[in-house]
């Protein structure tokens, strides 16, 4: 379990995240939803120990992300997937997935890369193995992101808007392996701005806004709530971009 306790985060004189909780269950999937800015992806990150708290606490699975001894295991049991493939250009896809495992995890090589062949046979690049990020296509890469994180065998997923920098068809790529982890069982905090995905796989959903939890509910009471405006104004938005996205 990840337990957000009254967080509060800035970066100089801009507060960034205001008196934030939120609990996040083994096995479910969070849909972290709201405007740009309004402290989604600091939230995760601040959950991943990747930006120091200045108010609060998160404890994941009982460890405080405030005790620095205990963020290496905090890393290891939260894996994080970027906007940004991040992947390292001058290693091939197989050495990019087991590096982690054999130097966090010290899992013999053989071993790493047989789950590394394993993970990419998943996500449809079994044949993959040998290529360097920059022969991939940007819906590859993201996939092989993904895969790079379950490498690490981790008991919570985070994923910050990792089709942000797709075109739609790759976006369809990733949003398909997301979506089959989810009926897996994988414990997943999204945060994303594809409001029919989010319907489609999440449990719950949090809306964010201007640094606050404004909204945290099940996902069919979310989608179907038309008695905060905000959420509606955001709801109406995001439709209508999607719309102007699909014309021809």
């Amino acid at each position: 379990m990840i337990e957000v306790d009254r967080i509060g985060k800035s970066f100089g004189s801009v507060e960034v995240l205001k008196d934030v909780s939120a609990t996040f269950a083994d096995g479910e999937v969070v849909a972290v939803i709201g405007p740009s800015g309004g402290g989604k992806s600091t939230l995760i990150r601040c959950i991943n120990g990747l930006e120091r708290l200045d108010r609060g606490d998160i404890r994941v699975d009982g460890r405080s992300v405030r005790n620095h001894a205990a963020l290496k295991a905090i890393r290891s049991s939260c894996a994080m997937v970027f906007q940004q493939f991040n992947l390292y250009p001058h290693m091939t896809v197989l050495a990019n997935i087991s590096l982690a495992p054999t130097v966090v995890l010290k899992k013999p090589r053989a071993a790493a890369e047989a789950k590394a062949r394993e993970l990419l046979d998943m996500v449809g690049l079994g044949d993959r193995a040998g290529a360097y990020p920059a022969q991939l296509s940007g819906g590859q890469q993201q996939r092989v992101g993904i895969c790079r994180a379950l490498a690490m065998e981790p008991r919570h997923l985070l994923l910050d808007e990792v089709t942000s920098a797709l075109d739609p068809e790759m976006t369809a790529e990733v949003l398909t392996v997301i979506e089959r982890l989810a009926k897996a069982g994988t414990t997943m905090i999204l945060v994303n701005h594809e409001m029919e995905f989010a319907r489609r796989v999440a449990d719950r959903a949090i809306f964010m806004e201007a640094g606050r939890v404004v909204a945290d509910q099940p996902i069919r009471q979310f989608f179907g709530n038309t008695q905060d405006p905000r959420i509606q104004r955001f709801l109406t938005k995001m439709t209508h971009q999607r719309s102007e996205a699909d014309r021809p």
